[in-house]
């Protein structure tokens, strides 16, 4: 799937939001303002020195509530001619994606259907490779924080398709736009399976990405990205792995091994040895930041034919060999999807097709609960 390493980005947004409040919650706000330092975001996510919250990774998500019909967020990316994208649920039910563009600050009112209480969660839709989207404040009335809950944790780790990138053409048609204008890291395969089997979820997942090289280039590979607090090679900071204890850590990687390239750059063939040899190497790197975690290894659904049988059995390797050298841990998942034709844009999955991703997926994350 397609690699789009952009630039970090920053741009000064306004949104006014509806609806938010509940019983579960904490961290209330003087002044019915709620400044970035309150918020409890899940994902990967920085507090910046000027005590705003960095929004990184795919899907990374903070609840709070209010009352009343609208409440207001603060945000921005950091590049004035760039944008980004958050999304929204609220009262349990998604709404849409919001586009944060430009250095003056923006008003997007969404309003709640009622007045009275209200809880909103917002998500990053895009991935980290596109940029961080910074939050500085919440203005609504009686506004607080939802604290973060206490179910078991998922982290998918992945490429384009763990992304949810090239997934969403609702409101920008394929072979329109930027990369990132399709993506809805919401409706992916992984915060689906999460909300159906009502555990928290984090996702670790850069397009077109593999386990020893992208798509069309030689690298950046996962293993080289994964302890990045950005997911970038180019970070020099790292990212704290204390806060979080995943049960399960979902590992996706392959298509991208296995791609044929752009046809420009050089591209050498699949190495299997390789692939396996590194895959065993990253699994010990994931497994030496959450040591109790049960590691799932996923193929790909847009492997087809022999290529398909090829990876199957590669992971299947990468399983024995991490059995081998863990015997007393826990034994290592495998899951095959079946074949898909998919309908996103670039050969992506879309929307529509995560969701027959997620309904195999479940019965299968079930059993690891």
């Amino acid at each position: 799937m397609r690699c789009q390493l952009n630039a970090a980005i920053f741009i000064s947004c306004l949104f006014v939001i509806g609806g938010c409040s509940s019983s579960k919650t904490a961290g209330k706000a003087a002044n019915n303002v709620l400044p970035a330092t309150a918020l409890q975001p899940y994902g990967r996510y920085l507090l910046d020195a000027n005590q705003n919250i960095e929004l990184i990774s795919s899907g990374v998500h903070f609840g709070f509530s209010f009352t009343g019909n609208t409440c207001t967020v603060y945000a921005a990316v950091n590049d004035t001619a760039s944008h980004n994208y958050l999304q929204y649920e609220l009262d349990g039910v998604y709404r849409k994606r919001l586009k944060v563009t430009g250095n003056i600050a923006n008003a997007i009112t969404i309003t709640a259907p009622a007045g009275g209480n209200h809880i909103v969660y917002i998500y990053k839709a895009t991935e980290a490779t596109t940029g961080p989207i910074i939050l500085q404040k919440i203005i609504g009335d009686n506004i607080k924080t939802v604290a973060a809950s206490k179910e078991p944790l998922i982290e998918f780790i992945g490429n384009s398709i763990t992304c949810g990138a090239a997934a969403d053409t609702s409101e920008v048609p394929c072979g329109q736009g930027v990369y990132h204008d399709h993506h809805n890291a919401y409706y992916a395969y992984g915060p689906r399976v999460a909300r159906a089997l009502h555990t928290n979820f984090i996702m670790s997942s850069v397009s077109g990405i593999g386990i020893y090289r992208t798509w069309n280039m030689d690298n950046p590979s996962m293993p080289l990205v994964y302890e990045k607090e950005s997911l970038s090679v180019e970070d020099t900071l790292l990212w704290d792995f204390k806060k979080y204890s995943p049960q399960i850590v979902s590992i996706a990687l392959g298509t991208n091994d296995l791609s044929r390239g752009d046809g420009v750059h050089a591209r050498t063939a699949f190495d299997s040895a390789r692939f396996v040899k590194d895959y065993t190497a990253f699994v010990q790197l994931v497994k030496s930041k959450y040591p109790q975690a049960t590691i799932a290894l996923l193929s790909s659904p847009m492997i087809t034919g022999d290529s398909r049988i090829l990876l199957q059995n590669c992971l299947t390797a990468v399983k024995q060999n991490i059995d081998v050298l863990y015997p007393t841990n826990k034994k290592t998942a495998l899951f095959f999807f079946e074949p898909m034709k998919a309908g996103g844009c670039s050969g992506h999955p879309s929307i529509e097709d995560h969701a027959v991703l997620a309904q195999q997926l479940i019965p299968f994350f079930k059993s690891l609960l």
